[in-house]
């Protein structure tokens, strides 16, 4: 890995990235992951300025390695408050990622404070615009992702090598990621590394709930669905009775009015942090079958990196 564009950037070990979750991409989560060798960061999203500032200076004081942050941007109604926290703490944060909106008015923002940027896109057109505008990393992230994704819903496996023929700098690749096969099957399409976030819930240093966790562990292939199509935008949630109602509600009815109050971030936070998962939805990726345990996220990088390591000795054997 010492030659890797993403390592040499971030100055990690392993090209590991942590996704910036809302509400449970916590300081102790991205300083644990950045322990192992990867790249941790926090999530702004569901988190007022002053909490977000707290779990900045959590990661700071439980890791001597580099973490970032996420500014999702369409989910803060005034994002000058999470930047001007991130200004003031510019020294201990190595990355942005820029999420759910337009990044390019924030991409020089972040660069003058000497944060690089990495910018989330889910289509050729956008990773382009994003090199064009001074972005130093694309985090490509297909349709098998947790949580929003892009409207074009096009596959990472589809999505990577297009991304990295037309693109310069590094590639992230992100959706549908568990483990080190998965891993080398994105690098192998050209990815500099990957970014992974339903694997890093099932961890011990997450705040995600106990329920939340056992049921990422418990789900299998097909136990994922899109919500929100009928309104415009692709979220991808566990399967589950509350999930099931409001998909009928759209079915009726796909008015923000009426379906906002059942898909909120105050709903969300109900089953992910507090557990009530009957009255509530959680996200999670594709790849969630391939989740089987609850472990510390040093262990779960190491775990990664061994399992990649195994692949490539397998793919060693192959000859065409």
């Amino acid at each position: 890995m010492k030659n890797n564009r993403i390592c040499k950037m971030l100055d990690i070990k392993y090209p590991i990235i942590e996704g910036g979750m809302a509400y449970v991409g916590n300081g102790s989560l991205a300083a644990a992951v950045s322990n192992g060798g990867g790249f941790g960061q926090i999530g702004s999203a569901g988190r007022t300025p002053e909490s977000f500032e707290e779990e900045i200076l959590i990661a700071a004081k439980q890791t001597k390695f580099p973490f970032g942050v996420n500014l999702p941007i369409s989910e803060h109604k005034d994002n000058n408050p999470y930047i001007n926290v991130i200004e003031k703490h510019k020294e201990k944060i190595k990355a942005i990622s820029i999420s759910s909106g337009n990044p390019i008015p924030y991409i020089p923002i972040f660069r003058k404070m000497g944060i690089i940027t990495m910018i989330l896109t889910s289509s050729v057109k956008h990773a382009e615009k994003a090199e064009k505008a001074g972005g130093d990393i694309i985090v490509c992230e297909g349709y098998e992702a947790g949580g929003y994704n892009g409207g074009a819903e096009l596959t990472t496996f589809a999505l990577v090598p297009q991304i990295t023929k037309k693109v310069n700098i590094p590639v992230i690749a992100a959706g549908g990621i568990s483990n080190g096969e998965g891993m080398i099957a994105a690098m192998s399409l050209g990815a500099d590394g990957v970014q992974m976030g339903t694997r890093f819930v099932a961890t011990t240093e997450c705040v995600a709930h106990e329920n939340y966790k056992q049921l990422l562990i418990q789900s299998m292939d097909d136990d994922t669905t899109i919500l929100t199509r009928s309104m415009g935008g692709v979220m991808r949630v566990i399967k589950s009775e509350y999930v099931t109602n409001i998909q009928e509600i759209l079915h009726t009815d796909s008015s923000p009015e009426t379906v906002l109050p059942f898909i909120s971030g105050a709903i969300n936070k109900k089953a992910a942090i507090e557990g009530d998962l009957l009255n509530g939805w959680v996200n999670a990726g594709q790849g969630v079958g391939l989740i089987k345990s609850i472990e510390g996220a040093e262990q779960v990088v190491g775990s990664i990196i061994n399992e990649a390591n195994i692949t490539i000795e397998k793919l060693k054997s192959i000859q065409l």
